[in-house]
C-alpha cells in the first residue's frame, strides 16, 4: 500500500500535535461526564482524520517553512484555479473566481452567514439530528432554532418532512436554512429530487439556503454526490465547501463559500469584511486540490473497508445496536435502543467502563438522538478493534 493508514500515530504525547481529540483537557472531561481521560482512553468522536497528510500538501507546508517569513497574506489567482477546477473535473460545477468568498473555518462562516443575513429573533431552520454546532451558532448569534425534524424511518433510513418544511418555510420570520449535505451524522446523500423540492420550497418562501458540503468528497463507492448548485436555481443558495474533512485540513480553517448571486454575494462581504488567510492555508489548498487525488481516493478505499469491518463486527458481536452504511462521511450513526438502557447506562458502558469516547446522540437532537452515539472511522483499523472489543464485552449477555 503507498500510503499506510494502518500505522498508528501518537496524537496523544507528541508536543506537536496539539490534537483537541486525544486531548485529557478538562473541557473535555467535564462535555463527555467523565472521571479522567488517560492513556488508555481511545478517541474515536472527532471529524478528523488520525492519517498522516496526503505528501504533496507536506511538501508545500514545507516550501513555506522554508521561506521562513509568514506575514499577512493573499491569495494568488493558482489558488481559486485550484478550487475550481477541483469542482468542475470532480462535479462539472462550474465556479467563477469572483463568486468564491474564503471564511477561516465553516462554523465561523455559519455565524457570518447568519448575521448578515437575519436579524435577532429571526428563525433559522435545521434538520435534526443534526451536527450541534449548527444549533449552537444559531442561540449564539440570538437566533430561533426551527426545527425540521428528519422521519426516521425502517433500518435507520431517514428523510426529509416536506410538509413540515414548507410550514416553517412560510414562516416569514424564518430567513435561512442550513442544509447538512451529505448530512452529519445519518450519513444520507440526499437524492436529486429531495435537493431539488427543497429548493423550490425555499426559493418560493424567500428562504436563503446555507448548504453545507464540506464531507461532498468523502463518498462511499458506488455513490453519486451532486452539489445543491448544480440543480436548482442559484438565486437563494450559499454552499461552504472546505479542504478540511477531505485532506485533514481542519486546523488549517479553510472554508471557501461560494456565492453565485451578487447581491448575496455583495451583502455577505460588507456584513463580514475581508478574511485573510494564512501562507499555510493557501500552500495546502492548492496542493490538495492540484495534487491530491490519488490520496483521497486511497484514504475512501481504506474508509470503506472499516466501515466495512465495524458493520461486519455489530453483526457478529452487537447484534442489538442497528447503524445504517452511510452514502457519504465517514460517520457511523449507531443505534442501541434495542438493548432497553437509559443513555446514562449506555455512556457508562461505553465512555467510563470501556473507556471509548464517541459522540452521544443528545447532542444531535435531545429527542431523536436518545439511544443513538456517533463515531467517526478515519483512524488505522487497529485502533478501531480495539475499540469495538472493549464496548463488546461490556454489552456481552445483554
Amino acid at each position: 500500500m503507498k500510503y499506510n493508514f494502518d500505522e498508528v500515530i501518537d496524537r496523544k504525547h507528541d508536543k506537536f500535535s496539539y490534537s483537541l481529540k486525544w486531548s485529557d483537557d478538562p473541557m473535555l472531561v467535564e462535555r463527555f461526564d467523565l472521571k479522567e481521560i488517560n492513556d488508555e482512553t481511545i478517541a474515536i468522536f472527532t471529524a478528523d482524520m488520525d492519517f498522516r497528510c496526503a505528501p504533496p500538501i507536506l511538501d508545500a507546508l514545507r516550501k513555506v517553512i522554508n521561506h521562513g517569513i509568514f506575514g499577512y497574506s493573499l491569495f494568488p489567482d493558482e489558488y481559486f484555479s485550484a478550487v475550481i477546477g477541483w469542482f468542475k473535473r470532480r462535479y462539472s460545477w462550474v465556479i467563477k473566481q469572483e463568486e468564491i468568498v474564503y471564511v477561516d473555518g465553516t462554523v465561523e462562516a455559519l455565524k457570518q452567514i447568519i448575521i448578515a443575513f437575519t436579524n435577532p429573533g429571526n428563525g433559522v431552520i435545521i434538520q435534526p439530528p443534526v451536527y450541534a454546532p449548527f444549533k449552537y451558532t444559531v442561540v449564539g448569534t440570538k437566533r430561533k432554532v426551527v426545527n425540521n425534524k428528519l422521519i426516521e424511518g425502517e433500518n435507520g433510513f431517514y428523510t426529509m418532512d416536506f410538509i413540515d418544511l414548507e410550514e416553517k418555510c412560510k414562516d416569514p420570520n424564518n430567513k435561512l436554512l442550513l442544509l447538512c449535505s451529505p448530512h452529519n451524522p445519518v450519513g444520507r446523500i440526499w437524492t436529486d429530487e429531495e435537493l431539488i423540492e427543497l429548493a423550490r420550497v425555499c426559493r418560493e418562501n424567500n428562504v436563503i439556503i446555507v448548504a453545507d458540503e464540506i464531507h461532498g468528497d468523502l463518498i462511499r463507492k458506488g455513490k453519486t454526490f451532486h452539489p445543491l448548485a448544480t440543480l436548482a436555481d442559484n438565486s437563494n443558495i450559499i454552499t461552504a465547501t472546505a479542504v478540511n474533512k477531505t485532506f485533514n485540513l481542519a486546523g488549517l480553517h479553510c472554508t471557501n463559500l461560494v456565492i453565485k448571486n451578487p447581491e448575496l454575494r455583495k451583502k455577505f462581504v460588507e456584513s463580514c469584511g475581508t478574511i485573510m488567510p494564512s501562507p499555510f492555508t493557501i500552500a495546502a489548498v492548492i496542493a490538495a486540490y492540484n495534487e491530491g487525488e490519488e490520496w483521497l481516493q486511497a484514504v475512501l478505499e481504506y474508509l470503506d473497508a472499516n466501515i466495512n469491518w465495524v458493520l461486519n463486527f455489530l453483526k457478529e458481536r452487537m447484534p442489538k445496536v442497528k447503524c445504517r452504511r452511510p452514502d457519504g462521511t465517514y460517520i457511523m450513526w449507531m443505534d442501541f435502543r434495542a438493548y432497553g438502557l437509559s443513555s446514562e447506562e449506555i455512556h457508562d458502558k461505553i465512555y467510563k467502563r470501556a473507556n471509548v469516547i464517541l459522540e452521544r446522540g443528545y447532542f444531535f437532537d435531545p429527542d431523536l438522538g436518545v439511544g443513538f452515539e456517533r463515531m467517526c472511522i478515519p483512524s488505522p483499523r487497529s485502533v478501531l478493534k480495539e475499540a469495538f472489543e472493549r464496548m463488546a464485552k461490556e454489552f456481552e449477555g445483554l
